[in-house]
């Protein structure tokens, strides 16, 4: 039976690869599949991952109707066995439910990759479809690890190596932005929940090790 298939994880535990890994598995098959991605690190109309592998995808807009897309792909005489969506966790609700639709209506499988929540420990609106729609959701194994070793469970938002909790829900990653009036660097971490809560980030905790008040030494008399 066809299924909506949801796998999720953190940053870095190696989801757009495994979107990559499963398009060449089936394609090598001879079957043909839709690839969507949105706001991909490699730019529009791509699905990479940080291994440095990378094909091309169809751009998910805002406004895309998932459904009628791939309908009008098999009207106009094009093959589609299969649907991958990439970056999941950006679509709209409704775009979840069209994904839902293919499998229901066209016997299509759909793979579906993205990150549960955001940097505030927030559901996204698309995962948050995903988890009540799907028909299952397998959380990848490949685990990713906070600075500290432990596993790492939320996705941090960082200004300049410091954690943030505050801002947008969707910014894009490892950009120069502007932030409080003044050029800032943009990025994202993974940590544990005990370094999510206080807000302590690879950078900062390297600044604390090397302070004098944490590790005290004797001075000579």
């Amino acid at each position: 039976m066809p299924e909506l298939v949801f796998f999720s994880g953190t940053m870095d535990c190696g989801k757009s690869t495994l979107a990559l890994q499963i398009e060449h598995n089936r394609s090598a098959r001879g079957l043909q599949g839709m690839i969507y991605s949105r706001n991909d690190r490699a730019g529009r109309g791509k699905l990479s991952s940080r291994l440095g592998l990378v094909t091309e995808a169809v751009e998910a807009a805002d406004d895309m109707d998932f459904y009628t897309h791939v309908v009008g792909r098999l009207t106009a005489g094009g093959r589609v066995d299969y649907v991958i969506a990439d970056e999941a966790q950006f679509l709209a609700p409704d775009q979840v439910d069209q994904l839902a639709r293919i499998v229901d209506d066209l016997g299509l499988d759909v793979f579906a990759f993205g990150i549960t929540t955001d940097f505030r420990s927030k559901l996204f609106p698309g995962s948050q479809r995903l988890v009540e729609l799907a028909d299952r959701i397998e959380v990848l194994q490949v685990e990713a690890l906070c600075w500290c070793g432990a596993k790492a469970t939320h996705n941090a938002r960082t200004v300049d190596g410091r954690m943030v909790v505050e801002g947008a829900q969707v910014v894009v990653g490892d950009v120069v932005g502007d932030v409080d009036g003044g050029p800032a660097d943009v990025g994202y971490e993974v940590l544990c929940r005990r370094h999510h809560r206080r807000r302590q980030t690879s950078a900062t905790a390297h600044a604390a090790a090397l302070s004098p008040d944490v590790l005290p030494v004797d001075t000579p008399r």
